[in-house]
This record gives structure tokens, C-alpha cells and sequence, in this order.
């Protein structure tokens, strides 16, 4: 649990770093999004199975 808490305030610190810097966004939302739910399905998978 500390390491989804981890990675949330990392993503949450660089958000902001990037609109205070007007870094464009790589990806269109929902393409991001649904990497980001595979990233964090698959650290599920990986819990799960070790």
C-alpha cells in the first residue's frame, strides 16, 4: 500500500511541475488513462502472483 501512496504523490509532484512548466501532455487523455490503469493492473497481477 505505501508503494501506491508513493507512486501517487510522485505522479501528483510531477503534474504540477509539469503545468507550472506548460510541459504538453505526450498523450491524448483517455490514451493515458488506459495506460496508466494497465500499469496499475498489471502491478496487481504481479502482486497477486508472487
Amino acid at each position: 500500500m505505501f508503494s501506491y501512496a508513493q507512486a501517487l504523490a510522485a505522479g501528483i509532484g510531477l503534474g504540477i511541475m509539469y503545468a507550472l512548466i506548460r510541459v504538453p501532455s505526450p498523450a491524448p487523455p483517455p490514451v493515458a488513462l488506459t495506460g496508466l490503469a494497465g500499469m496499475l493492473i498489471g502491478f496487481g497481477v504481479i502482486e497477486a502472483v508472487t
